[in-house]
């Protein structure tokens, strides 16, 4: 089911070159630094309950596909907040999903979903609604054996070492279950601190009462609030974590005085932000948590652009991160400059940014991180995490930041099984775009070799400390 030559270029000199490079590097370990797979699966090392809750229920990707054509995520299983009914059946959801699975076609949802059918579960039928129960049967067989236990998978995908990310809230029980467990693999937090850095998050001042009490200080002060940020980071660093990640709708940064912030804070506790002021009040804390990663050494990662959780209804029935995260414009000259000029100019700081707006690549992107040795650029994303996104990073940002300006890849998922299959992808992609550059007489076959594992493998770990 799998063409061997998937993704690589037409031209024949090209697609030998690609099929030469991605053999040395398709076997690399696996570093995913930034993901949003649960902790609780390596901790408790259960069998996953079913297909559907493997494959449909937890991936955004694609019930948020099933939902754009009137399915509604109830129907697929997605919990609802108020914990009312939600279909439970797991061979249901499994069918309607095959039912509808011709709305994935040249989506990269069914690249990753066709690469976890035939290389994890060895199923290399078309997947239809024909042939979904006989895939359910199978699937849910596989799943009962110890060998497709979270663990046993982790080995098996040849991952060396993953990030999961948790909120400053978090006791981080399921990390120190792992920790207690004796096993060998890697797996380490992140700090995302979006829900006590927010003033728009649902339950601010409750957040940051809790917050104070985790960290053994009173956070409602503006000194308690940075020390109790780092106590929390000292305490995810102990497990593991090398950097924070910073969920904004927009890029904004703000270096104000410690009187005004402090004053800002005030105001926000007290819930009588206004939605600039929220706004600035998390761009300042930005610059705060960048001033910390120069303390305690944790990589700064930057996801802006989202106008997250654009449905209401959706947000009001199912919670947060339910395919409703819709791009938006972003300004990253302007917006970045406070928190450039107070530390941009330091090699020791890393500061990794993503993108959401694909017209910022080449105008804004690229030219950032081609000058501030703070700056990094993360791989496409999200929208972008596809083959053709991939292409058009590398096409307009390496002109003018270069390969080592950039990160590697992270595969960002949700879906356990999908890993495997988005680094692949990427490998793919990369070591298409590299067998261009020497098929065009821009770079020699030695030079890609060495890009193409440093893209996939090294830069990674070398970026994210790991």
């Amino acid at each position: 089911m799998l063409n061997e030559d998937r993704l690589f270029p037409i031209e024949s000199t090209a697609r030998g070159l690609a099929r030469e490079l991605y053999g040395q590097v398709r076997n690399l370990p696996i570093v995913s630094p930034h993901g949003h797979t649960d902790p609780r699966w390596y901790a408790e090392n259960e069998a996953f309950p079913d297909p559907a809750q493997l494959f449909v229920t937890p991936d955004h990707y694609v019930f948020r596909m099933l939902c754009s054509q009137g399915i509604p995520l109830t129907a697929l299983g997605v919990p609802r907040i108020d914990g009312g009914p939600t279909e439970t059946d797991g061979r249901k959801i499994w069918k309607l999903f095959a039912e509808n699975f011709h709305l994935f076609r040249g989506t990269p949802s069914r690249l990753w979903v066709e690469h976890a059918f035939a290389d994890v579960f060895g199923l290399t039928e078309r997947f239809s609604a024909k042939s979904a129960d006989a895939f359910y049967d199978h699937i849910a067989e596989c799943l009962a054996k110890p060998e497709f236990r979270p663990r046993a998978l982790f080995e098996r995908f040849n991952i060396e070492a993953i990030a999961t990310t948790e909120s400053p809230l978090d006791e981080l029980k399921w990390h120190e279950m792992i920790r207690q467990s004796g096993w060998k693999g890697k797996v380490v937090t992140a700090y995302r601190p979006d829900s006590v850095v927010d003033p728009e998050f649902e339950g601010f001042a409750q957040n940051i009462e809790r917050f104070g009490d985790l960290a053994g200080t009173d956070a409602t002060t503006w000194n308690g609030y940075l020390e109790a940020h780092r106590n929390r980071r000292a305490f995810f660093k102990s497990y593991g974590a090398t950097s924070t990640d910073h969920g904004h709708p927009t890029a904004r940064t703000e270096n104000f005085s410690q009187t005004d912030a402090a004053a800002l804070f005030a105001k926000a506790l007290a819930g009588r932000c206004t939605a600039d002021e929220a706004d600035a009040f998390r761009g300042h804390m930005l610059t705060e948590m960048a001033r910390m990663s120069l303390e305690d050494g944790l990589v700064l990662q930057i996801h802006p652009g989202s106008f997250r959780n654009h449905s209401a209804g959706t947000m009001a029935m199912h919670g947060r991160d339910k395919g409703f995260d819709i791009p938006t414009r972003t300004d990253y000259v302007r917006a970045l400059k406070p928190m450039l000029d107070a530390v941009g100019m330091e090699p020791d700081l890393t500061i990794i940014l993503f993108t959401l707006d694909e017209t910022s690549y080449s105008r804004e992107l690229a030219p950032l991180a081609g000058a501030y040795p703070a700056l990094k650029l993360g791989p496409a994303w999200w929208f972008f995490d596809s083959a053709e996104g991939m292409r058009r990073f590398r096409e307009l940002t390496t002109e003018t930041a270069g390969f080592y300006n950039t990160v590697g890849f992270n595969d960002d998922t949700r879906a356990f099984c999908s890993i495997p299959a988005r680094h692949d992808v990427a490998r793919r992609v990369d070591c298409a775009y590299l067998a261009t550059l020497v098929a065009t007489g821009r770079l020699d076959e030695d030079e890609a070799a060495e890009v193409a594992h440093d893209l996939a493998y090294r830069l990674a770990k070398q970026a994210y400390r790991l």
